[in-house]
């Protein structure tokens, strides 16, 4: 339908998952796309999956000079930006009392910081161009509580928080909104979870399945464009309905 034309746009954590799935689907809607991403044989492979992607960039959002790199080259390829994604994320599934400090260190710098370091620069690009829109992934872990997860749930509620200033600060000029998968079927979520939990999880969603990374693609697509033009400070729920229950928040 090519809803995004010309659109610039930048997605960490863009060469698997959710991130990959929003790249494809922003190019066929007619963007222009640059994907970071830390591993560099994953930024091989979506490179050859994707060849129209604008760049792909190796670099770890938790380290502010990698990103400051990151993000000069990318607007260098893409002639501007439009669009920012910060969608990096990891998890470390274990008990609060098992922790360790660099572990929790490193989840947050990665989910919080991460966040925080590409829309900043991203925003001020944005507000002495011609505005733009920030999409920030967050989880439904944000605003529910799991077990096995008060590192990662932490990050996604201080990334919400961080979202709904960001919104009321650069309206009307820049739109800040966050998605929140549930439980998707993506490469993290089959690293830490085995076949029987996943059942498990399927058991109890509404839906009966896990979210697939396409599907989730779509709502990046509106809340980037000018569709949703009055959309901003929103926080828009994809969870087959799971986290208005509370049975899954025990696994």
């Amino acid at each position: 339908m090519q809803r995004l034309a010309g659109k610039r746009v930048i997605v960490t954590g863009g060469s698997t998952g959710i991130g990959a799935a929003i790249a494809k689907r922003f190019l066929d809607e007619g963007a222009k796309v640059c994907i970071w991403c830390r591993n560099p044989d994953n930024a091989a492979k979506i490179k050859a999956e994707l060849p129209a992607l604008s760049d792909v960039i190796c670099a770890d959002v938790a380290e502010p000079g990698e990103v400051d790199a990151a993000f000069a080259r990318s607007v260098a390829a893409l002639g501007g930006l439009d669009v920012m994604i910060p969608n990096a994320g990891i998890s470390i599934r274990k008990d609060f009392l098992n922790i360790d400090r660099a572990d929790f260190d490193r989840v947050m710098r990665v989910n919080v910081h991460g966040v925080f370091y590409p829309s900043q620069l991203a925003a001020r690009h944005m507000m002495k161009a011609d505005g733009g829109a920030i999409v920030i992934t967050a989880s439904t872990a944000g605003v529910v509580g799991y077990r096995h997860y008060s590192d990662y749930n932490a990050s996604k509620g201080a990334v919400l928080a961080m979202m709904r200033t960001m919104a009321i600060e650069l309206a009307p000029k820049v739109r800040v909104n966050a998605v929140n998968p549930g439980y998707t079927s993506t490469p993290m979520q089959d690293a830490e979870y085995s076949p029987e939990m996943l059942k498990r999880v399927n058991d109890i969603i509404p839906m009966r399945r896990h979210g697939r990374p396409e599907e989730l693609a779509g709502l990046y697509v509106y809340l980037a464009s000018d569709e949703a033009a009055y959309a901003t400070g929103g926080i828009f729920t994809f969870d087959g309905a799971e986290s208005v229950g509370s049975a899954a928040t025990t696994l």
